[in-house]
Order: C-alpha cells, then structure tokens, then sequence
C-alpha cells in the first residue's frame, strides 16, 4: 500500500512570459517532517511555494493534502487547505502593532460586532509567550529590528493552525539564541503531526533541524536525499550541478595605508567606537543581532545623526556632512534591508544600477544613453547577473540578482570604501561564492571593504581583522590569525 503524505505536489508545472519556472516538479511531505527544500536563487523553490500558498496558479500538476485532491487558485483557498506560509521578504504592516498584525483581516469580535481588542492582545501574548518572546503586543513594527519583525511574522502563521507551514529562510536575521528558540518550537509543531517545509541556504542547520533535503535546480526536481545519510558536498553538487570547489575566495595581502579612520563614534545607538580601515582591507564586524554594528555603519555613511566623535576618508572629516556628500567622497553602503532601503523593485535593473550615478550621463535636459548603457553593461555583465535583459523588472530577479545589482549600483560610484551589510543574507551558495570572488577582486584592486555579517564562517574566511560589538561598543578585535568562531563569541557576550 502506497504511504500517505500529508502533501503531495506532482509534476507542477508554471510559465511565465519568456520563462519556464517550474517544469513538472514534485514534493511529498509527511506529517510531522521537517523536509527541507534546497536549489541556488532562481531554482524555483519561491514559485513552487507560492503556487502552494495561492499566490500563483499552477499550469499542470496535481496537488493533495492527505490523499485528497485539492484546487488552490489563492490565499484564502490555502489557509482553508491548512497551509501558511513565511515568505522571506516579510509583509507585515509597520504602522500597526504586533497584536494588529498577527489578526489583520480576522479580527477577533464581541457580541456586539466590535473587536476585542483585549481578547486579541491576550492571545498575542500567549503565542509570544510560547516562543519565548519578549515583546510586548502592543509594540509597532517599525520600532522592532528585522530578527523581531521575522519571529513576528512566524508566530503569525503559526497562530492559523495550519497542517502545512513553510518557512522560507527563517533564520536569516535571528541570533544563535532566537534560532534555538525557533527549532524548539519547530519541534513542538512537528511533535503535533504539522508538516514544515524549511527553506535555508544555511547548510549547518539541515542536520540538526530537517528530515529529508529535496534539491531543485534550473525550475526542476532533482531529487530527494534522507539528511542523516547525505553530505553537504553531495547536496551542493546536487544544487549547482558541479563541485564546488574555492567556497570563499581570498587573497591576502599586506595593508598598511589608512584610508578610513574613525574616531570615538558617539549616538544614541553607539558610544565611543573607533577603529582605523587599511587600503585595500576587508575588514569584518561581528556580534549578535542589536549589537549596534549596522548601526555604527549608518552613523559613518550620514544616515543617523552623530553627537560627538570623527569619520575621516583620507583625512577629509566627513562627521556633519550628508549622505549624498559622503557617497561622492567616496563612500558606499550596501544596506542589510534589500527590499526597503536597497531596490526599486518595479523598476528596471539599469535603473536600479545607475541611480547612484545620474549625473555621469544627465546632463541638464539633455541625457548620453550610450554613457548609461555602457554603465549597465559593465556592471550587468561584469558581475554575471542572470536576468533576460537590463531592462527586466528587479523585483523578478532572485535574491542573489538582485545583491548583484546592488552592488554594481554602488561600484557604479567608484568608491574608496564600500560597506557591505550582511551582504549574502538569504542568497544561495552559488551566488554567495560569486560574491565572495567581487568582493576579493575589489581588494585587490584596491577598494577598501567593512563586511558586517552574522555569520561566522564568512567573517572568519573573507576578514583581514576582524571587530566585534556588542551593546553599542567595540568590545574586541582580532588579526586573521586570532579569530576563531570561539573567540568572537566570548566578546560578542563578554565572557
């Protein structure tokens, strides 16, 4: 007799103008499994999600939810269907609060047709309670940071009661402590027969979190891999079709002029920071979510206000100037928030890559086409975007395009210094590792890079020297030669 699955999804297939994006792929997933689902950016994982979770309606296939065949054409007819869904870029309404958020469209009501608000607030602190949450249900979400805002958005789909949850990069922007957190939880859900389907380019977690690993690449299946008996090598050879060999790609060479040089750093969000950044360094800051690194990041390139201290880029004070003035002095911030603060997403991807540069090629009412496009083509091809064309929508694009873009869009300005901000949050181990090789390039020639990063091993491989903070101050720095994962977590929490 054949196994009953909780869900199964046979030969789904679905188009789009010029693309094929899943061709006849299929999943099956047990109850109280955690199956993790794995490919490079643009491998189909997000289509194949969002035509589960009504947001896109098959072409072909089938789907079945405890061996009964079932239509899902939108959201609504998911959620009854019993699946939630966790999408990596978070919709959550910033303007409302945690407790508005959680019950938006299903409010809770009173006798008297009004909602109840309190009977809403207590459930809110129940389900934050359970995960061990220490927000208040009534804090708005533009006043958390992103890991808060992600835990939010998992208690929300957590509250449908759903047999189905998929969780598409959950651990992104959570701290050591959040993540164990959340597999505890995870374990409770499964422990009650709920199927999840966990989406993670974060190799490390699939032994300790997932049953079963199925690989896509290229919009198709390609197969279905017990986790306790299956490498890491195996499954990356699975994803990107080849070994992967050089992960992190490095040359180091010896710094010894100072290009950027801050001093005793002082807002409301940092206190007394200073460090010095070498000529063609990439120089890593590590520490736990709240640490204030992004932070400290934002006060250098003018984007919060600084209430004493000195940034100086070869020995020109940039404290009190604009955002604007410091990007032409020669700095550049990749921000950590790709969605709000780094893209356009319905704009086209040479929009997008020239922003930063317009006067290069506007010139009063009169604008050089050919200067913009030969701008784009070095960027668009130089860094291997994959996209039909530059003028393709860079909403369309996966996460790992789309930091491309945003990277060329910086390196279109030429800069002395670039920040990066969690530069690979969320992308696969394919773009990572082209990534990993711009940014080597860069140093090479000479660009001066600060890389703030939660993850370890990237600091660890990518760093000359490594910074790390912890409630708003530098409380440690390593050469490359020091830096172990150990090292940095005993300054991270001042062991």
């Amino acid at each position: 007799m054949a196994e009953q699955y909780l869900l199964e999804m046979k030969n789904i297939h679905k188009r789009f103008p010029g693309v094929h994006a899943l061709k006849g792929v299929s999943l099956q997933l047990k109850a109280g499994e955690v199956h993790a689902l794995l490919g490079e950016n643009g491998a189909g994982k997000s289509t194949l999600i969002k035509v589960l979770g009504g947001i896109y309606e098959k072409d072909e296939g089938e789907l079945s939810i405890n061996g009964k065949p079932v239509e899902i054409k939108n959201v609504e007819q998911a959620r009854a269907a019993g699946v939630s869904i966790i999408h990596q870029e978070l919709v959550l309404v910033p303007h409302l609060s945690v407790t508005e958020n959680i019950f938006l469209g299903r409010e809770m009501k009173k006798k008297s047709g009004f909602v109840d608000r309190t009977a809403m607030r207590a459930a809110t602190q129940k389900a934050l309670d359970e995960f061990g949450l220490s927000l208040s249900p009534d804090a708005m979400i533009a006043d958390l940071n992103i890991a808060q805002q992600q835990m939010v958005e998992i208690v929300k789909a957590v509250s449908f009661n759903s047999s189905i949850i998929v969780m598409d990069e959950p651990t992104s922007s959570l701290s050591d402590k959040e993540v164990e957190a959340l597999f505890e939880n995870i374990k409770k859900l499964t422990a009650k027969g709920i199927g999840i389907i966990y989406i993670s380019h974060r190799m490390s977690e699939l032994q300790e979190i997932a049953d079963r690993v199925t690989v896509m690449r290229d919009g198709e299946y390609i197969a279905t891999k017990e986790v306790a008996t299956t490498s890491n090598d195996e499954l990356v050879a699975l994803m990107v079709g080849r070994k992967l060999d050089n992960y992190y790609t490095r040359t180091f060479n010896e710094c010894e002029e100072t290009v950027l040089e801050v001093k005793k750093l002082t807002n409301e969000f940092v206190n007394d920071v200073s460090f010095t950044l070498k000529k063609g360094e990439i120089l890593g800051f590590a520490g736990l979510v709240g640490a204030g690194r992004s932070e400290t990041m934002r006060a250098i390139f003018g984007l919060d206000k600084v209430s004493s201290g000195s940034v100086k880029l070869n020995g020109q004070e940039l404290v009190g100037k604009c955002a604007e003035d410091i990007l032409r002095a020669g700095i550049g911030l990749v921000p950590e928030d790709r969605k709000n603060e780094g893209i356009f997403p319905s704009m086209a991807i040479s929009f997008n890559m020239t922003l930063k540069v317009l006067k290069e090629f506007i010139k009063g009412i009169r604008v050089d086409t050919s200067k913009e496009q030969e701008i784009v083509e070095e960027y668009f091809k130089g860094l291997s975007v994959k996209a039909p064309g530059p003028e393709t929508a860079i909403g369309s694009l996966s996460g790992g395009n789309q930091q491309k873009v945003v990277i060329g869009s910086w390196l279109a300005s030429k800069p002395k210094v670039l920040i990066l901000d969690e530069p690979t949050r969320g992308i696969d181990i394919g773009s990572k590792s082209e990534i990993y090789a711009i940014m080597n390039d860069l140093a090479k020639r000479g660009v001066s890079i600060i890389m703030v990063s939660s993850e370890l091993p990237e600091i660890l491989n990518m760093s000359d020297r490594v910074i790390v903070m912890r409630s708003g101050r530098i409380s440690g720095e390593l050469t490359k030669e020091e830096a172990t994962q150990e090292r940095i977590m005993q300054y991270a929490v001042n062991i």
